[in-house]
């Protein structure tokens, strides 16, 4: 369902005037699910202000496999999830909890799934994983070449001066899996980490950030070198957790797809808490 606002109105009531013989409950369910976007950004408040010209749109009911994991897009060669907070990947040598990777095998058993990239387990948000052969090698080649667009929502400790800017050093892993950020190329790989500043708080930032390499816990590693560790952090040097969870989002993944074409984009909206940590 799609309509252009055709006057000035808020969200809640634009929804009451589509959809009349539904509650206002489930129009704010519809809402707080992420089934309503405005000019193609999910929409956050029922009172949210609409202007002429506008486009809102409502999507299908959200899908998801095993009662956990989000479907934002499928097709035959790659799905895209959002992949909850506290949840694994893959399964480690070490670690072999529930995963991501585990339930989508079961779910489409017998067809194989194939591992793409990596989110840490604490990190939620926007995740691939390929369905077909060709899926698998298109997307590999895509992140090898850094041809995938990723931006995340971090909030971090502290306030960041300048307001924008580009973190870039060499990461590299000891025998303690604990990841560091050093000058000198002999001893890592090169790692390019972009921010802008978005809200502030007394105490706590929010960014945008966006990545030109992948390299494991790059955005934790290089935003606690320069002193504001992401919020909730407390492997890489956070003084405080006041949500019990790594402050850290992916919402956004875009890139050509391996083998339509097609451009793709997939979001996922940062959790509403975020927001709360940054009101002034």
């Amino acid at each position: 369902m799609q309509t252009i606002v055709p006057q000035e109105t808020f969200l809640l009531d634009l929804l009451v005037t589509l959809s009349p013989s539904t509650s206002k409950t489930s129009l704010r369910a519809w809402i707080k699910e992420g089934r309503v976007t405005v000019d193609g950004a999910v929409a956050k408040r029922a009172d949210m202000p609409l202007i002429q010209g506008q486009i809102v749109a409502v999507g299908a009911k959200a899908q998801y496999i095993a009662e956990k994991i989000r479907v934002i897009y499928e097709d035959p060669h790659l799905i895209a999830i959002e992949k909850p907070s506290g949840m694994l990947s893959v399964a480690t040598a070490f670690e072999k909890g529930e995963t991501a990777h585990a339930l989508l095998k079961r779910h489409y058993h017998p067809r194989k799934v194939y591992v793409v990239h990596r989110l840490d387990q604490d990190t939620s948000g926007v995740m691939l994983f390929a369905l077909s052969e060709a899926g698998y090698h298109g997307l590999k080649i895509l992140f090898e070449k850094h041809e995938i667009e990723r931006s995340y929502c971090a909030i971090v400790e502290g306030k960041l001066i300048p307001t924008s800017g580009t973190w870039q050093s060499y990461l590299y892993e000891d025998s303690l899996y604990f990841v560091h950020s050093t000058d000198d190329p002999e001893k890592g790989a090169i790692a390019t980490t972009h921010y802008t500043v978005r809200h502030t708080s007394p105490r706590y930032t929010r960014l945008d950030v966006s990545l030109e390499t992948g390299r494991k816990n790059q955005i934790r590693v290089h935003a606690s070198s320069k002193g504001h560790s992401v919020v909730g952090d407390k492997k890489y040097g956070a003084a405080t957790d006041p949500i019990h969870r790594l402050c850290l989002h992916a919402q956004l993944i875009a890139f050509k797809h391996p083998v339509s074409g097609k451009h793709m984009r997939f979001t996922s909206a940062p959790p509403g808490i975020f927001d709360r940590l940054v009101k002034p």
